[in-house]
């Protein structure tokens, strides 16, 4: 396998040598926003700062080294549609770095091949685990993978994980923000509102939780909810992406005049879906959506729930940073507030 070199990364973002350099020596001149996208290309690339090192410098006993596992491909993290929030809880965890001049050994685990005997999950460990001092978790991982870490290194996760042991983690307020579009809505005139969610390899505990949020809310409300107006929610129900889209449709049909999405990009298309299927957004049905994101070109700015990505990013960080110091340390839960962007995606339901 050929192995890239830092000029390489330099010549791509069309920085100097000396630049990139200073982003993975914690140099601090460095602009928090440059060293993330240096990052961020370094992963693209395939290059590691420490694949040369086989054990720590004895002159840089006090400097931690922290191992960043983003469970997503890299397709879904580079793609150009809308922004993969992994990306800004990663510039929260570039500025904290710096400041304590942390490094930052950073990698990809693909989502549909991932498990402990997996090739790319073992030589990762084999290769990188031994130097880290802890382990950063942006994405849900698969249950066995986080028991596996959480036993053998000091861990922060920047959303929740299903984990058989307690795991530190620094998340957004699901309930809250479900909260706020489902009170949004109701001041809109709407009462039949819908869960929607797509497929993942694996169950997603932020699905779960923020679906929980839902069916709470609704209930609290007295609010109908039928089996139909929950898709994609139950392991058991789970269907295609255009599967879902046919649900949606005849939802709407039924009577549904809003949907709330788990996540950003599955609005994003769930509207294209219904487009296609001859319902328009918002003049037919509602949408709103969950992470608050950048809104993709041409694309309505849809009604959503505003994730502090950055700042989940640098608490997780800076928990972590403590953590490692007492490796047996007590561990929290930690849910930062959000707030509502109202978008153009819903319309007073008469």
């Amino acid at each position: 396998m050929k192995q890239v070199k830092q000029q390489e990364i330099a010549k791509k973002l069309k920085l100097s040598r000396a630049t990139v350099s200073r982003c993975f020596t914690n140099h601090p001149g460095i602009n928090p926003q440059t060293r993330a996208l240096v990052f961020e290309t370094a992963i693209e690339l395939g290059y590691h700062h420490l694949s040369s090192r086989s054990s720590k410098n004895e002159n840089e006993i006090e400097q931690k080294i922290f191992g960043i596992l983003i469970c997503t491909s890299e397709e879904e993290y580079y793609r150009t549609d809308y922004e993969n929030s992994g990306k800004s809880i990663f510039k929260g965890i570039s500025e904290f770095s710096q400041i304590k001049k942390i490094q930052l050994s950073i990698h990809f685990l693909d989502p549909s091949n991932t498990s402990i005997s997996s090739k790319n999950f073992k030589d990762i460990i084999n290769t990188y685990g031994k130097l880290w001092d802890g382990i950063l978790m942006i994405h849900p991982l698969p249950k066995e993978i986080v028991d596996y870490l959480v036993l053998r290194y000091p861990c922060v996760s920047t959303v929740e994980q299903r984990s058989s042991v307690n795991l530190n983690c620094v998340d957004v307020d699901h309930y809250q923000g479900i909260n706020y579009l489902i009170n949004f809505l109701y001041e809109y005139g709407h009462q039949r509102i819908a869960f929607y969610s797509i497929e993942y390899e694996f169950l997603q505990s932020w699905v779960l939780r923020r679906a929980g949020a839902y069916f709470e809310k609704m209930t609290k409300l007295g609010f109908k909810i039928k089996e139909m107006d929950m898709i994609n929610v139950h392991p058991n129900n789970m269907v295609s992406l255009e599967e879902s889209f046919d649900q949606a449709a005849k939802a709407v049909e039924d009577g549904v005049s809003a949907f709330i999405c788990a996540a950003d990009h599955q609005a994003y298309e769930l509207i294209k879906g219904l487009k296609k299927r001859g319902i328009r957004v918002p003049e037919d049905v509602s949408i709103c959506g969950f992470d608050g994101v950048e809104t993709p070109e041409n694309a309505l700015q849809i009604c959503t729930v505003k994730i502090p990505n950055y700042d989940i990013g640098y608490s997780a960080t800076e928990r972590l940073f403590e953590h490692s110091k007492k490796r047996f340390s007590s561990t929290h839960h930690t849910l930062l507030g959000c707030s509502i962007i109202k978008g153009d995606t819903v319309s007073v339901n008469s």
